[in-house]
């Protein structure tokens, strides 16, 4: 027994004994250390840290710090600053380092010893160099005074200024990147860009530069509507403290004309903003016939350049809507209806379409009706001053005075309309102009917040609404502003575009919107490639989005 176990083990070993320990040496050389980073004890910024060059023929590895830290300030990196560096390195399998890696003083060389999978040892010197900054990039640049914002194209190093009228000389508005000189400037010098433009950037460095070539363009549309992403807000203003505005509780509404965004204050003249950028242009110089409490209580603007303004009924009498053409213009009473019994309206006014060609106007009417004016303007004649009146069965209950109805077509009065209110479902609404019921809902806002504004465009050939809700509270910051695709009920559903909150609204700026007040107005730019997104929150702010539909 004893000896055929042995004969049999003795074949086993003869058999296998004789095989090799595999080899764990990669087959392709490396060169054990691929990297070493450095960063500052105790600096938690997301900028701390610092890549190396490793040069493996002469075996010198360089930190590379840049000379400003923090990267964008005015602070300058000086090697009194490298004395203690947290230093590590990125280690192929089985490879060591020594001495151990964990600080280093960089004002000095410091030294290490790499041994590879194989034991095989090789000396790298570590320096330490504080480099200025090699990008020389524009990063955006506009001509503000005009509202054309550039569009750059890093790849080619051209910037397109979208405008289909002239240009002209004008100064610019631009980022260059940090460090960075750029000849001529055109933040100082105006230059005329009806004209290809050439600039040219000089890094930090002094040596890497780029040339950018600027020129007026007409580029290539997406297929429709907006791009994806395009959203950028242009301007913010706060309605106390950059506007001056004191009287904030009845600053309530907004006209937008080709040039300018009026800003109706009840009892005081229109206050006029420059369209584009948001400048105080000064106020409507022929406004004091109807100036007063009750009489401009709120304002819109048509498609062209008309102004309507319009009173509160029975408050102040009979409704009352003034157009003023453009903001010199004097007040011409348009409507004067006599609303029976009791009817209150005049908390909104909106239009869709020119009074100087087909138009449609809207007049909410408040309390529990759930029921709004409609007056119809054809070939620009008023056809009635008596409005018809239409009920929206489907909202359930009264919606006081908080509603706002557009409509979509200014040559159709049963055309869809959008209408916004505070009552139940509190949805946002897309409405059959034929049967006055929902076509199709946005999603359910909290009823803690005040839903009273609404607008409607077509842009590049595709519809958009928009909405608002309002925080009246002493508490919560849920200001907002919605923008729907409104190309299909299924798109209608959920919001493409949403104001961020905390951040315009009365409660976060110049104190509560008591009133629940605010305002919301879409217009496209002539040329057709930009669509505007204006609105305002009472007692916050006045902000204009731009979206464009640019191929790029």
């Amino acid at each position: 027994m004893y000896t055929t176990l042995t004969l049999l083990c003795s074949a086993f070993f003869l058999l296998n004994g004789c095989q090799q320990v595999e080899d764990l040496t990669p087959s392709v050389s490396r060169y054990g250390i691929n990297s070493l980073n450095a960063s500052f004890y105790g600096d938690e910024s997301s900028e701390n840290s610092f890549t190396s060059e490793i040069n493996y023929e002469t075996g010198v590895i360089t930190i590379v710090f840049p000379y400003n830290y923090p990267r964008t300030s005015e602070n300058v990196l000086t090697t009194d600053d490298l004395k203690k560096v947290r230093v590590t390195a990125n280690l192929d399998d089985n490879v060591t380092i020594s001495p151990s890696l964990l600080y280093m003083d960089l004002t000095k060389e410091n030294f290490i010893t790499v041994t590879d999978q194989s034991k095989t040892k090789k000396d790298y010197k570590i320096v330490a160099e504080i480099r200025k900054s090699a990008e020389a990039k524009i990063t955006d640049f506009n001509l503000d005074a005009l509202g054309i914002s550039g569009i750059i194209d890093e790849l080619n190093k051209t910037i397109s200024l979208i405008s289909i009228e002239p240009i002209g000389e004008v100064l610019a508005k631009l980022s260059i990147s940090h460090g960075a000189t750029i000849s001529p400037d055109p933040r100082t010098t105006a230059l005329n860009y009806d004209n290809e433009v050439t600039l040219t950037v000089t890094a930090q460095n002094g040596s890497d530069k780029a040339i950018y070539t600027i020129r007026k363009d007409v580029p290539n549309k997406v297929e429709l509507g907006m791009r994806n992403g395009s959203d950028k807000v242009l301007w913010s203003k706060k309605l106390q403290t950059d506007l001056g505005i004191s009287a904030l509780n009845v600053t309530t509404s907004l006209a937008v004309t080709k040039d300018y965004v009026i800003v109706n204050t009840r009892n005081e003249p229109g206050m006029i903003l420059d369209r584009k950028t948001g400048t105080k242009v000064g106020t409507m110089p022929n406004m004091q016939s109807i100036i007063g409490g009750l009489t401009n209580f709120f304002a819109t603007a048509d498609d062209g350049n008309n102004i309507l303004i319009c009173n509160l009924a029975p408050n102040a009498g009979t409704y009352k809507v003034w157009r003023i053409n453009g903001v010199n213009g004097t007040p011409e009473l348009y409507i004067d209806w006599a609303a029976s019994g009791s009817t209150a309206i005049g908390r909104k006014l909106s239009i869709k379409g020119s009074l100087d060609g087909d138009a449609i106007i809207t007049a909410a009417i408040m309390g529990d009706a759930k029921s709004f004016a409609r007056w119809q303007v054809k070939g620009g004649v008023l056809q009635s001053q008596i409005p018809e009146i239409v009920a929206i069965p489907e909202i359930g209950g009264a919606w006081w005075n908080n509603a706002d109805v557009v409509a979509t077509n200014p040559s159709d009065p049963i055309g869809d309309y959008f209408v916004s209110y505070y009552a139940l479902p509190r949805r946002f609404a897309w409405i059959d102009g034929k049967t006055n019921t929902f076509r199709a809902l946005g999603p359910e806002i909290s009823g803690n917040w005040v839903q009273n504004a609404a607008d409607y465009t077509v842009f590049n050939g595709n519809p958009y609404a928009a909405s608002n809700s309002v925080n009246s509270f002493t508490w919560g910051s849920d200001d907002k502003i919605y923008l729907f695709d409104a190309s299909s009920t299924t798109t209608f559903t959920e919001p493409i575009w949403t104001s961020p909150i905390g951040t315009y609204g009365g409660k976060d700026n110049g104190g509560q919107n008591g009133n629940g007040t605010g305002d919301v107005i879409l217009k496209v730019s002539t040329d057709g490639y930009y669509m505007y997104l204006y609105f305002m929150f009472t007692n916050g702010c006045v902000v204009c989005v731009q979206y464009d539909c640019i191929d790029m």
